[in-house]
């Protein structure tokens, strides 16, 4: 079962908002209202941290705060349910259940996708979002990056004994950071940092052991948490793919990027790929030019490969700058963390960039 719970942020609600998807989620959602991160370990003067909000963005027209938390399991029933409609509507969306990618073959027109059962489809794009292990991609001998963290993460869904008030918290220890993430009816998703087998080894404990160990390492930083559900572990790696293009092919999502899943921007790097292609297609169909030729295709990737990659490296930064204790460091985390917190404009800009409520995004999620 899939524990996970997404921050899907201002910017990405939106573009969900244009599938009509969001009357589906009503009653499993719950608001983030606020990020806050606190620099664990030990500190001469308390820990220092810093908090934004809704308070910090723009006005938004439908009264959206930050962004909001999704389970998984529910978003993809949602999104199922979307497709399913349209395609029994609209002839031009076809759904082929259980039909597996094989290969991809390249000519001077239209690319052709051959799937398993021997099925060809001629197409103009292949907009490829079949996972980190992209079977496209491999087709196109588009290489990766990879770096393997030597952690793994502890997930599972808790209750709380107190209000979380919408707010997103995460303690950066020196093993690694322990995340919560709001969710309705005072529960929240948490996600946990351990060296490799750590993690896999408290998964496998009794329910009650894991309870034991949660609340005795941070009840006083999330409250008493009770497990409500199952519980996963999953190793930590990053995957960058060298290109997010090829011939009549544009790589979205883990496809092209699997980053740190540090302050949860994965899923939403990916919704902004959906988006920045689509106003990329529509554009050059408006023109009269090929959604799927070599420059429709280049634009793409230099919209979106340069955000890609500053979002993973920065993730990878901060894991590596607050998951230690370091003398040297821990003082000029604690300035640059009371700087964030006092000095409003930078905290104001931080806000828009981990909401995605900025100008320069793709139009449906502005």
């Amino acid at each position: 079962m899939d524990t996970r719970t997404f921050a899907i942020v201002r910017g990405s609600w939106r573009m969900l908002g244009a599938t009509g998807v969001h009357p589906l989620l009503e009653g499993v959602i719950a608001p983030l209202n606020g990020l806050e991160a606190v620099d664990g370990g030990s500190h001469v003067f308390g820990a220092p941290g810093v908090i934004f909000g809704n308070e910090d963005l723009p006005a938004d027209n439908d009264g959206q705060p930050l962004g909001q938390m999704v389970p998984s399991a529910d978003l993809q029933k949602a999104l199922d349910e979307i497709a399913g409609q349209i395609a029994g509507t609209d002839e031009r969306l076809t759904i082929l259940q259980k039909a597996r990618f094989k290969t991809l073959e390249e000519g001077p027109g239209p690319a052709t996708v051959v799937l398993e059962d021997g099925t060809r489809i001629r197409t103009r794009l292949v907009a490829a979002c079949d996972g980190v292990n992209s079977s496209v991609r491999d087709a196109l001998g588009i290489g990766t990056e990879d770096h393997d963290y030597g952690k793994s993460v502890f997930a599972a869904n808790v209750k709380l004994d107190r209000p979380h008030e919408g707010i997103a918290r995460q303690l950066f220890m020196p093993e690694g950071p322990f995340a919560t993430l709001p969710m309705p009816d005072n529960k929240a998703n948490l996600a946990w940092y351990m060296k490799r087998g750590a993690a896999e080894a408290l998964a496998d404990m009794p329910v009650e052991d894991i309870e034991a160990e949660l609340n005795a390492r941070f009840e006083d930083f999330a409250g008493h948490m009770t497990i409500d559900g199952p519980v996963i572990s999953y190793p930590l790696k990053m995957r960058l793919a060298r290109a997010m293009t090829g011939p009549h092919v544009a790589l979205l999502g883990d496809a092209a990027h699997r980053i740190n899943p540090l302050a949860g921007q994965g899923l939403n790097l990916g919704f902004k790929d959906v988006a920045a292609l689509i106003d990329i297609m529509v554009e050059s169909r408006e023109v009269g030019l090929d959604h799927g030729a070599a420059p429709a295709l280049e634009r793409y990737q230099q919209w979106r490969r340069f955000d890609m990659t500053s979002v993973a490296l920065f993730m990878d930064v901060i894991d590596r700058a607050f998951s230690n204790d370091n003398a040297v460091l821990k003082p000029l985390r604690g300035l640059a963390l009371t700087a964030a917190n006092k000095i409003g404009p930078l905290r104001r800009a931080m806000a828009r960039q981990a909401s995605a409520d900025q100008t320069h995004l793709p139009s449906l999620m502005q």
